[in-house]
């Protein structure tokens, strides 16, 4: 079997951390009962180990237990967090969110403005940020939500949640975030950001594929309407059988995430600008997208004047794992949207790509992808066959 290339896509997705993998392992087999089994052992089993998971993604984001709601993944979570909220609209027919959000947040957007709601979608400012005083001047007492993506998936960079939040309770205005490319490598608070609901996913820290959970702040509660029929499984608001062993295993994650990430930070930073600083003595014309100082530790996102991004990705594939943007929009033709929504012309937004380190990233690894990357885009500037 040949050797696998580095994995520098964690963005993308992140590797199952093994101690997660052990947790989930008995609630395959021997612990295999419906937590919404209240007669006999087997439920009783499930349901503790359920409600234990559910402290633990509380604890990581400082919410407390009874406002997670376990669901299917971030999509979901964005999705009844988004028309949950808009099926209580009453007056208030305004939503609000960013040119840079995920397609689960814009196009559920959209959708709302099919169904007569009236929508704002905001540009950014070339560094990836909002424009706060952009955004102050549409809101107002018709608004009924804003929805603002924390960490950006394509370039990293982490927007103002506390100042935005502010704005929203000065209006009356719910806040939603998209917190899955957050969680686990910043500090998530809730109460500090001032978040009414957040959105996360399991696979995005180091959990398995299929669960991910919706903060609803429940002082004061929020009203919110499901978006799915049938039980009332979790509060009402996702009726349908929880799936013990995902819960479990993101559960487990959130867990170790809140022990590890203050730690993780750091060394990601610290890899991330060395791999950024050896690509810059190879090309000194690399551009970085984004804002280099406000962005989660491991993001890079850079291109190359001329090169466009699909190539190198491909030239360099069998040593390292790489993307041109977003996996949720792979096969969609033309350079990434939020780097257009940057200002950056086509061309040039054409070259983007995302390397993403995470926890597993070693120093031999970001050593190899330096020199992979590094041949490779010489290569692409001369001509040369790529070896």
């Amino acid at each position: 079997m040949s050797e696998l290339p580095v994995y520098l896509d964690y963005q993308a997705t992140t590797p199952l951390d093994s101690r997660v993998r052990e947790a989930m392992a008995p609630y395959w087999t021997e612990i295999f009962g419906n937590p919404h089994s209240r007669g006999h052992r087997f439920g009783w089993d499930a349901r503790e180990a359920v409600e234990l998971a559910r402290g633990q993604v509380a604890d990581l984001i400082g919410a407390d237990d009874d406002e997670i709601v376990f669901v299917s993944g971030a999509t979901e979570s964005c999705n009844l967090a988004l028309r949950g909220v808009a099926a209580t609209a009453g007056k208030r027919r305004h939503v609000v969110t960013l040119a840079t959000e995920h397609p689960a947040v814009l196009e559920t957007v959209r959708r709302l403005g099919e169904h007569g709601f009236d929508i704002d979608v905001l540009p950014v400012m070339t560094n990836g940020l909002v424009d706060l005083t952009e955004l102050k001047s549409v809101l107002s007492h018709r608004t009924l939500l804003v929805s603002v993506m924390l960490a950006n998936n394509e370039i990293g960079v982490i927007q103002p949640l506390s100042e935005i939040s502010a704005l929203c309770r000065s209006v009356g205005a719910v806040i939603h975030t998209d917190a899955t490319q957050a969680v686990g490598r910043i500090e998530v608070d809730v109460e500090k950001l001032g978040i009414d609901l957040l959105s996360l996913s399991g696979h995005k820290v180091y959990g398995p594929n299929g669960v991910g959970a919706l903060y609803v702040r429940d002082r004061p509660a929020l009203r919110l309407e499901p978006i799915l029929t049938g039980g009332s499984q979790e509060r009402g608001l996702r009726p349908g059988t929880v799936a013990t062993p995902l819960v479990v295993g993101l559960g487990h994650a959130c867990e170790i995430a809140d022990r590890e990430w203050t730690s993780d930070a750091p060394r990601l930073y610290d890899l991330t600008r060395r791999l950024q600083a050896e690509m810059l003595d190879e090309l000194p014309d690399i551009r970085v997208f984004g804002d280099i100082e406000h962005r989660i530790p491991g993001n890079l996102n850079v291109g190359v004047p001329g090169m466009p991004a699909g190539d190198l990705v491909s030239l360099v594939a069998d040593r390292i794992a790489i993307s041109t943007g977003s996996a949720c929009s792979t096969g969609s033709p033309g350079p990434s949207r939020v780097l257009l929504a940057l200002g950056v012309g086509h061309e040039l937004a054409s070259t983007g790509v995302r390397i993403s380190l995470g926890r597993f990233t070693t120093p031999q690894d970001v050593d190899t992808a330096s020199a992979v990357l590094r041949q490779a885009l010489r290569n692409m500037t001369t001509g040369a066959p790529n070896r």
